[in-house]
């Protein structure tokens, strides 16, 4: 029997991270579909934008604090800290790179985006969501990071990802 935090193991531990970002989801979807049916999609998608405003820049900051990242580290900074989202230990991402200019963030599963296509329903409609989410993420990694939508629900996407995000770096 486990008495605190101590007692864990490391894969215990690691498995805890998996589940605590398993209820943040949870919460996050609950708490969306409880407007949603109060007050409508679109309200619903309106709120959720006004608390990705905040969240997204809180769990940069705190992201790059815990990795120790500098302001402004350029996209090398922004491609981890993509590593430790929330949601990065739950769903299946990826990032390349094509040019030194560029980073390409897919998200090949998106837990949300799954459980709605077993359940027959239709994609999740984040991209208003997605936006401001990414832009102000990448923006507060470093102010001169640029993000534009390559596809994301309800647009049509390609089967191997469910959203693309490319975050272009200025150096003028």
């Amino acid at each position: 029997m486990l008495n605190s935090k101590e007692d864990l193991t490391r894969d215990q531990a690691l498995d805890l991270l998996e589940d605590f970002a398993v209820r943040w989801l949870a919460h996050d979807g609950l708490w969306f579909q409880a407007i949603e049916k109060k007050r409508g999609l679109e309200e619903a998608v309106e709120l959720d934008i006004e608390a990705w405003k905040i969240f997204t820049v809180l769990e940069a900051k705190r992201i790059m604090k815990f990795l120790g990242l500098p302001k402004d580290g350029g996209l090398d900074a922004l491609e981890r800290a993509l590593k430790f989202r929330l949601y990065a230990f739950i769903n299946v991402q990826e990032c390349s790179r094509p040019d030194a200019h560029t980073l390409i963030f897919k998200m090949k599963d998106c837990r949300v985006q799954s459980a709605r296509k077993r359940k027959n329903m239709p994609d999740h409609p984040c991209k208003p969501v997605g936006e401001v989410e990414y832009s102000l993420f990448a923006s507060t990694i470093d102010s001169r990071i640029k993000t534009s939508c390559i596809a994301c629900p309800p647009d049509p996407h390609p089967e191997e990802f469910y959203c693309g995000w490319e975050f272009t770096l200025n150096d003028a």
